[in-house]
């Protein structure tokens, strides 16, 4: 698919209100495995990137260069998965906000996330959250919306708010509110702290909606079905990086235990190699 097929794509699941189940990825593997599982889209998490590419926890310690790279070797590697991708705060003011944009645009993303916290941010289920006044975050959206119309590349806009933390879950809603009539395609309450938020965000907003769900973090984690029967348009989960980390750790203290065969199951070399694209680069060589 090309970009625009992407975009095509969530836009008319928006429309239809059908949840869009997108799992984080961090790199071009991750992704590749994420769309042979099945899955249409996946959101490429700021807070997976910085762990798993820098060892260090989303507080702003990555910036746009780091990120739109990452961007885009996952698209130029998962062609027909739509990735959706974290540009935290635009990495500055709207004029920052504006080229992130574009450079997302121009790297592969079918959709950008655009958030109104201070810089440097945070994770949104990490403590000690600020977000910008009202009117510096509602420019941030208009920029992202300008951008996208005045550079002719289709992007689909997410809007995310993380003051429910700060200033409550009314003030996180005027701001959702505040951000559609900017233009934003899709709205994201950061961190709800039970289903009844969960809900009363998703019936209210009168908009595509999406959740995030963290294992251990401040939102319950519901299922698919559950936030789908809720009006959800879009939701992430965090399988990829999580497990990753717990079957290395199994995997490697049994190595350590002097086991290389022990801990969580491997994957056979063979099938390693298919996903990284083994086959088809043995059949192009073949050619010459």
């Amino acid at each position: 698919m090309t970009r625009d097929d992407r975009v095509t794509f969530l836009r008319a699941r928006f429309a239809a209100r059908e949840l869009v189940v997108a799992p984080c990825c961090y790199d071009a593997l991750s992704a590749r495995i994420i769309h042979e599982a099945g899955f249409g889209a996946t959101f490429m998490s700021g807070f997976a990137v910085a762990a798993a590419r820098y060892g260090v926890p989303d507080n702003g310690l990555i910036g746009y260069a780091e990120m739109v790279e990452t961007l885009r070797l996952i698209c130029a590697a998962n062609p027909d998965i739509a990735v959706v991708a974290d540009g935290d705060t635009g990495y500055g003011n709207a004029m920052n906000v504006r080229n992130t944009v574009v450079g997302y645009a121009q790297a592969g993303a079918a959709a950008i996330m655009i958030e109104d916290q201070v810089a440097p941010k945070r994770c949104g289920h990490m403590e000690g959250k600020v977000v910008v006044p009202l009117d510096e975050a509602r420019t941030r959206i208009r920029a992202a919306v300008d951008a996208r119309r005045e550079s002719g590349l289709d992007i689909l806009i997410v809007a995310r708010t993380d003051a429910r933390a700060p200033h409550g879950f009314e003030a996180a809603m005027h701001r959702m509110a505040a951000f559609k009539e900017e233009g934003a395609d899709l709205l994201f309450l950061e961190a709800p702290a039970n289903e009844h938020e969960l809900r009363r965000f998703a019936a209210e907003i009168d908009a595509p909606a999406m959740a995030n769900l963290v294992p251990g973090g401040k939102t319950p984690l519901l299922s698919p079905a559950r936030l789908e029967q809720m009006g959800f348009a879009f939701a992430i989960y965090h399988q990829a990086l999580f497990g990753a980390i717990e079957a290395m750790k199994r995997a490697f203290a049994a190595l350590a235990a002097g086991d290389p065969e022990g801990g969580a199951p491997t994957t056979p070399f063979d099938e390693v190699k298919r996903l990284a694209g083994a086959e088809i680069y043995a059949a192009e060589s073949a050619r010459y």
